[in-house]
């Protein structure tokens, strides 16, 4: 079969069948020539997937008409944001790009309320907010809002669709880009799709896995690992009300969602282009390596897995082409470029640097780091790495084996050492961290804290040490100099930039005793950015320490596009990495990782291009001639021409 015939001669029929009617001159021609440019990659991955079945050609027919309702459905401003955006595709990596990932009720109590801590954003020059999820959900455990209950509907405790709408064009008029997450993976059990398929309904039952007996999901379950193994064991649950098993990949009342079944599929987009027209200009991926299921493989990170994503990617092309996709995939590093493209996700976290980073604080090494990056963070120059040092989840330690085993590092008694450091349990730690989904077989687990406990602030004001207290705000600093400086999209986590540390009082919610990450979704009250302001304590020097930083990231286009370098500084306490753009600029970053002072020869300034430098942070000049650099415990020099 010739796919290029086919789907035009397909195409040539949906346009006929499409009622354009309802459209303008100009956005009928638009419509139509999006489709035309589109529709052909569109044909061709979709009938990858689907193209086996007799139905085919009914749902790409009924896609069709969901993309022009979406597209219809979009306002005259977005339609305009669109257009600016196909105009400058790489806005999303420029020097200004600052971001925040934030739970709605936890940082201003609800969506209005959120509107007022807007100028609080601006501050600090943020214009990239991710809001945690924010939809109609389960009481009591939602998986921190990850069951979704309803993609058109905010959860009730924090306003309506109204509201958030509200708050999408506040931030717009103020020049930030909204971030929605989209739970693509998995409903809750309560969703409407759900509940149908509780109550019999067959069409519904196909929209997930579900299975008369446990025959097919053992034979899956031989090849799976277990996600949360101290909430319970294998990847399918028991459902009374329809008497079947249903695949729960994360919990029993998240039921993932059958993507072999095309209905899914056009299902989905149809809520994807909901949450864009309500003015959000990126969706996180949740999940998106666990989304296709093959029978005899682990069932993540699949090619039709990517397949998929690009399929989602290129109706966005046609409908809302301002919207970009982030990728979330904490797998293994090689797994994680794969998902980074163009026409997949253009934008994606950085788990691989974010592990790295608080191994690096744990052994004062950086070879592990140095080696990782050489290997993982270049990326293509469309894309963006979302980089940050804490987020709402866990930390897993999610290095490559191989790259570690080269430096003589076994990665599994290295991940042991890491839990055994960050939850307080070695010797000589400054972190205090609680274990997470601690396997009961194995003893193996993950790290939860908020950066300020996990980098040592918390012990240090507990035994009211001041170099303890100086040494975990430099290395807070530390951290945050690296995110904003290496390349991409930093994303600070909220309440990281006041200092916050964890908070205990998890423990006495039920519904949240039994999920350790919530010691780190700490509120943030008035009276924490107060603290903050006030002259002389730790909060106010790590704000203060960070806005400068901001300011100085914010004025030097070097930070921007520019391609990323990671160096060797013959110093193994030292991270050493160069930035170069077109016109021939270049920055050079050099990193302590130690408490302690340490050297490095100073013709590594010959990256510069020149024999002088100057420090962008504290104004201090080098020159290549004189013997060593000496940085002080875990300083950081931002070197340009001098």
């Amino acid at each position: 079969m010739n796919l290029q015939i086919e789907s035009q001669r397909s195409l040539k029929r949906i346009i006929k069948s499409l009622d354009l009617s309802g459209l303008s001159k100009a956005n009928k021609a638009l419509f139509v020539q999006r489709l035309e440019a589109h529709f052909p990659d569109l044909f061709a991955l979709l009938f990858d997937i689907y193209g086996h079945r007799y139905d085919f050609y009914f749902h790409l027919q009924s896609l069709a008409q969901t993309l022009l309702q979406g597209f219809e459905q979009r306002s005259a401003s977005l339609k305009q944001k669109d257009k600016q955006r196909v105009n400058k595709p790489d806005w999303y990596i420029q020097e200004n790009m600052l971001g925040m990932a934030c739970y709605v009720d936890l940082f201003a109590g609800d969506l209005s309320n959120l509107i007022q801590r807007i100028p609080y954003l601006k501050s600090l020059g943020i214009n990239y907010v991710h809001l945690m999820p924010l939809y109609d959900c389960p009481n009591g455990d939602s998986d921190g809002g990850y069951a979704v209950s309803d993609y058109r509907k905010v959860n009730p405790s924090l306003g309506n669709v109204k509201d958030l709408a509200r708050l999408a064009k506040a931030m717009a008029d103020e020049n930030i880009s909204l971030v929605l997450d989209f739970v693509f993976n998995h409903t809750s059990d309560e969703h409407q799709w759900a509940m149908s398929a509780k109550q019999g309904d067959s069409e519904f039952q196909e929209y997930y896995y579900m299975f008369d007996d446990k025959n097919i999901p053992d034979m899956y379950e031989h090849n799976l690992r277990e996600i949360f193994p101290q909430v319970r064991r294998g990847n399918f649950s028991w459902n009374e009300e329809s008497k079947k098993w249903v695949w729960t990949t994360f919990n029993n009342f998240q039921w993932d969602l059958n993507y072999s079944n095309p209905g899914v599929f056009n299902a989905i987009t149809s809520e994807m282009l909901f949450l864009a027209n309500l003015g959000c200009e990126a969706l996180r991926l949740d999940a998106l390596a666990f989304i296709w299921k093959d029978m005899g493989t682990d069932c993540e990170n699949q090619p039709k897995a990517h397949t998929l994503i690009k399929a989602f990617n290129a109706c966005l092309r046609i409908s809302a082409p301002a919207v970009i996709f982030k990728s979330e995939a904490i797998v293994h590093p090689d797994e994680v470029v794969k998902y980074i493209d163009k026409d997949e996700c253009q934008l994606s976290y950085n788990p691989l640097l974010m592990a790295l980073i608080w191994n690096s604080l744990a052994t004062r090494k950086t070879r592990l780091l140095t080696d990782s990056l050489r290997k993982s963070f270049n990326i293509s120059s469309d894309c963006s790495w979302v980089n940050y040092v804490r987020c709402h989840d866990d930390i897993g330690w999610t290095f490559d084996d191989d790259v570690a085993r080269n430096l003589g590092i076994d990665g599994n008694d290295h991940r042991r050492f890491l839990n055994q450091f960050y939850t307080g349990r070695f010797e000589g730690s400054f972190a205090t961290g609680v274990a997470f989904g601690e396997n009961p077989s194995n003893g193996d687990c993950r790290v939860c804290g908020s950066l300020a406990s996990l980098a040592g602030l918390e012990q240090g004001l507990q035994q009211n040490n001041p170099q303890l207290i100086d040494n975990a705000i430099k290395r807070i600093l530390m951290v945050h100099s690296i995110i904003l400086s290496i390349g991409g999209i930093p994303l600070l986590y909220s309440g990281d930039e006041l200092g916050l540390l964890n908070d205990y009082s998890y423990k006495n919610d039920v519904s949240k005793q039994h999920d350790e990450r919530w010691v780190h979704r700490i509120a943030i009250t008035d009276e924490k950015i107060q603290l903050a302001q006030q002259a002389g304590n730790p909060q106010q020097k790590i704000l203060d320490g960070l806005v400068q930083l901001i300011s100085i990231r914010q004025q030097h286009p070097i930070f921007g596009q520019s391609d990323s370098q990671i160096l060797e500084s013959n110093n193994h306490h030292l991270f050493t990495y160069a930035r170069h753009s077109d016109e021939g600029e270049v920055l050079l970053a050099i990193v302590n990782f130690s408490e302690h002072p340490q050297t490095l020869d100073s013709k590594i300034i010959e990256h510069l291009g020149s024999l002088n430098a100057r420090d962008l942070i504290s104004g201090q000049a080098y020159c290549a001639g004189q013997k060593n650099i000496t940085l002080g415990g875990y300083q950081v020099l931002w070197l340009v021409q001098g």
